[in-house]
């Protein structure tokens, strides 16, 4: 297999803060494809813990350990991005029946737009019900997630939580 037979996919997601539910994911997809491009974007709709520069850095900390595995800014329309750098996947993880119904709906959007195809892995036993959204409100309100999240992580979490409450 040549390096233009490797099939690339794209896990895109905001990563805010990275977990091992994201990152059980990640290593499943990794497995699967022959490169992974973990895409860090932001949603308008959500309040974010940490700067798109520290999301980036704790996301690519977080998964230094697998060597096919690069960590880049997710930039602009979802397939368009994935066009740009090959990809031929989309790979999001399903923790419940509401992520199918929503997935299923971009999944049909996306394919309109694009040749671009999505595969969804269900969230494994241990972290399907961990969330980023869980682990900021915990978090903010004195709670330890660092269960939940890799060791740098947690730090940069109880950092944050730390600054803010002496700011």
């Amino acid at each position: 297999m040549s390096e233009t037979d490797v099939v690339r996919a794209v896990c895109p997601g905001s990563f805010d803060p990275i977990t091992y539910g994201h990152i059980d994911i990640i290593s499943r997809a990794a497995r699967l494809f022959g490169e992974v491009i973990v895409a860090v974007g932001t949603n308008t709709t959500k309040n974010y813990m940490f700067s798109m520069d520290e999301r980036l850095r704790l996301t690519a900390d977080a998964l230094a350990h697998l060597p096919n595995v690069r960590v880049v800014q997710l930039t602009g329309l979802l397939v368009r991005f994935c066009e740009r750098l090959g990809a031929e996947v989309i790979v999001k993880g399903l923790r419940f029946s509401t992520d199918f119904d929503y997935e299923l709906q971009q999944h049909h959007m996306n394919n309109s737009l694009s040749q671009v195809d999505t595969v969804l892995l269900p969230g494994g036993r241990e972290w399907g019900t961990v969330s980023s959204t869980m682990m900021r409100e915990c978090a903010w309100n004195g709670a330890d997630v660092s269960e939940f999240v890799p060791p740098a992580v947690n730090a940069a979490i109880l950092a944050k939580v730390a600054e803010t409450a002496t700011s």
